[in-house]
């Protein structure tokens, strides 16, 4: 920040938890809408091939950049301040500051920086988003991923990340398990959908390790870009949740679907506002936000019922999941316990 390197001050931006259940979080962050660099590419394509022309992180100035994040060959963590460049086997991931910010410790995941990935997941680059959760080892900072046509707005491969000192509101949601044929789970991998949200989600747990959970997400995620599903993903947990989210907010938009209203807010959920971080453009918005507006909002992102059952089919079967027929009556509902207080000393939510 002393550099001058962020197009605007997030601090100064006001916060604020919505009255509710579910505890929306607004911000309201008028230097994004005018600053944040706009979409260059196609938004009815998920999987669109890299343009080097366009702008992409190669581009990104050096002073962006924090560090590598790389596995270091044991069980240990460690960090090296200064080390010297060696010719590698492959090109470096890379951890960057987000110059456009929404939150403290805004920054991005970048796999392979060198090797001008598009913006496509694929095993081992979500397994490296997974070890990044779990080398945090805080409940407050978590990962996101926007495919295209879901409002990520650079086609180079990244994950988002940040610190929030609140449980998002997806968090908090009441979930109820997907029972599953069990002579058919390798994984150890365990399946909920959302109740009572506004956008239709899955919820994907636990495994044996954080590879078998990153190979079976990954699959899915798969499926929904090669058959052209704009879809979001939330890293919480330190890794050991993550939520999945098909989504049609652009494609009701290109067919005048959307109303006017919620246009006029330039909004543009993606996966921080599906999760319940909503960035606000205008203050009127801002002053006027509540529940109740918010899951107006969200509610136009969500597959319907019938479409979002047809999608987790086919994601079953990519991931090699069998649901069972037969109820898990001890398991089918929970709600996960709020998150407690903060152990960060910044202020990551301030509420003004």
């Amino acid at each position: 920040m002393t550099q001058g390197l962020f197009r605007y001050d997030v601090t100064s931006c006001e916060t604020k938890l919505i009255p509710g259940n579910l505890g929306f979080v607004a911000q309201l962050n008028e230097g994004r809408h005018l600053k944040k660099r706009p979409t260059e590419f196609r938004v009815d394509r998920v999987l669109q091939p890299f343009d080097s022309a366009k702008f992409n992180f190669t581009k990104v100035g050096q002073e962006e950049v924090l560090f590598q994040f790389e596995n270091g060959g044991g069980d240990d963590s460690y960090f090296l301040k200064s080390a010297a460049i060696t010719v590698a086997d492959r090109a470096p991931n890379v951890v960057a500051i987000n110059v456009s910010p929404i939150e403290y410790g805004h920054v991005l995941l970048i796999p392979r920086v060198l090797d001008h990935l598009p913006q496509r997941i694929d095993q081992e680059s979500f397994l490296l988003a997974l070890y990044m959760a779990a080398e945090a080892a805080s409940p407050y900072f978590r990962l996101g991923y926007n495919s295209l046509g879901a409002f990520a707005t650079i086609n180079h491969l990244h994950f988002q990340a940040y610190y929030l000192t609140v449980p998002f509101p997806v968090e908090k949601a009441p979930t109820e398990r997907i029972p599953l044929a069990k002579d058919r789970i390798k994984s150890g991998v365990k399946v909920s959908k959302l109740m009572n949200y506004p956008v239709r989600g899955l919820i994907f747990e636990e495994g044996y390790t954080l590879k078998d959970l990153a190979n079976v997400v990954s699959s899915a995620c798969i499926w929904l870009q090669d058959n052209n599903v704009p879809y979001n993903v939330l890293i919480s947990d330190s890794g050991r949740k993550i939520f999945l989210f098909p989504q049609c907010y652009a494609e009701k938009q290109a067919l005048g679907e959307v109303s006017r209203e919620l246009l006029d807010t330039q909004v543009n959920p993606a996966v921080w506002e599906i999760s319940g971080h909503i960035v606000l453009k205008q203050r009127d918005d801002y002053e006027e936000a509540s529940e109740a507006t918010a899951w107006r909002l969200l509610a136009e992102v969500s597959l319907s019922e019938a479409r979002f059952e047809e999608v987790k089919a086919y994601i079953f079967d990519a991931a090699g999941l069998v649901q069972s027929k037969v109820e898990e009556a001890n398991d089918a509902i929970y709600a996960p316990v709020p998150v407690g207080p903060s152990t960060v000393a910044e202020g990551c939510l301030v509420l003004q």
